[in-house]
């Protein structure tokens, strides 16, 4: 259903990963730093849902199993995690956290352990960005906005002569380590007609070193298919929600050939929630009966998402499970798939022993819930996932 031909690679690009894993961490022997007890472990790079307790040792995971024995004598902490979720540290691969020296700590107490600023800085500004990440307690890394002026209320591409081709690779060269990628934000209000050559020039950004590009579609000037058309392998399309004009859907809601195409070339598709122009029920509803799911779940996340219908990214990730969406695959979207798409994030997504000590504990809870998009709709679903704790690199972190 969701992204199989993507999961099952996952799954096994995972397994392959930590194949060499020290033989320490499988040792009954071992002390642990920290283990986490009796909570309902869903890692879906491992095909794992099931009560489990997780050891942890020196950073990094040393055991799952069904019950690890350890006392005051041998384990430094534990977690009573009964009634809650356990999963792999979250991935937002579509944020605005580094627009704020605050955001890297905010997002963490939400379960988030990796994140990528996408495109909030272009040349001009881009070490604002990198000061950021640079000193987050968490993976931080940026996407450099083609518009060398980054996002600007008058639209940052408005103006061509903005996508500075010259800048952006300048930019790029003298931070490698920080900037991951290229950001083209592409609907009308942004870059207007210039929309396709915006593209363009991110695209020549990106192929000279070797980087994803992440297009910010709907509402464009041009037809999404003349857009995607210009993506390759490991690009990013973010807002796959956005309503017309140039939704992914048609009007008759069939999902673009062109858009279909682009998927079996290994571009990805994001949710990117967000709060104006990228999410309506309609629309949702009919990409969904189309059997097009997301790749990724993002948030698009800046300091006033928790007074918005953003909140965080768990309650993001709920928001499709009333449209069929199974936990497992709503869990994969934020941390197995993410982690494929950057390679920082290659070792992440994941509690196989040996993986970093990256953990988000969930609380799923049942009721009724109201879920908001970006044009005032709401749904109501029965039930919502909640952050619990976080634990970052064997540590756990404190909440407010």
């Amino acid at each position: 259903m969701l992204n199989r031909r993507q999961f099952v690679s996952a799954v096994a690009a995972s397994a392959a990963m930590f194949t060499r894993a020290p033989r320490a961490f499988a040792s009954a022997a071992a002390r642990y730093d920290l283990i986490i007890r009796a909570g309902r472990v869903i890692d879906p790079s491992v095909r794992l849902d099931a009560i489990r307790d997780v050891a942890i040792s020196e950073g990094r995971i040393a055991a799952v199993a069904a019950h690890i024995a350890g006392d005051a004598a041998d384990t430094a902490d534990t977690i009573d995690a009964r009634g809650k979720l356990v999963v792999p540290g979250l991935l937002d691969i579509h944020t605005h956290t580094a627009r704020s020296a605050e955001g890297p700590g905010l997002v963490l107490r939400d379960g988030v352990t990796g994140w990528i600023d996408a495109g909030s800085q272009g040349a001009d500004r881009i070490g604002d960005m990198i000061a950021v990440a640079r000193s987050a307690p968490q993976q931080g890394r940026v996407l450099i906005n083609i518009g060398r002026a980054g996002i600007l209320p008058d639209g940052d591409t408005m103006d061509l002569t903005r996508a500075d081709v010259g800048a952006a690779r300048d930019a790029i060269a003298k931070n490698r380590d920080f900037i991951v990628g290229v950001k083209a934000r592409l609907s009308r209000e942004v870059a207007g007609a210039n929309d396709y050559e915006v593209l363009r020039r991110a695209q020549e950004v990106a192929t000279s070193f070797n980087l994803p590009v992440m297009i910010h579609m709907g509402q464009t000037i041009s037809p999404l298919a003349k857009l995607v058309a210009l993506l390759k392998r490991g690009d990013v399309v973010t807002h796959m929600f956005a309503p017309p004009p140039n939704s992914i859907i048609d009007d008759s809601g069939r999902i673009l050939p062109e858009v279909r195409a682009a998927r079996r070339r290994g571009v990805w598709f994001d949710v990117g929630n967000g709060q104006t122009g990228h999410m309506r029920w309609d629309t949702i509803a009919a990409i969904v009966r189309a059997g097009f799911w997301p790749d990724t779940f993002s948030t698009d996340w800046n300091t006033n998402s928790p007074t918005t219908g953003v909140i965080d990214l768990p309650n993001c990730m709920s928001k499709l499970l009333g449209y069929g969406m199974t936990l497992a695959q709503a869990i994969a979207c934020a941390t197995v798939n993410a982690s494929r798409i950057f390679p920082l994030f290659n070792d992440r997504g994941t509690l196989k022993v040996g993986a970093p000590a990256d953990v988000a504990l969930l609380e799923l809870r049942k009721g009724t819930f109201e879920f908001l998009d970006n044009y005032k709709g709401t749904i109501t679903g029965s039930q919502r996932l909640f952050p619990s704790a976080t634990v970052l690199g064997g540590k756990r972190v404190q909440r407010a």
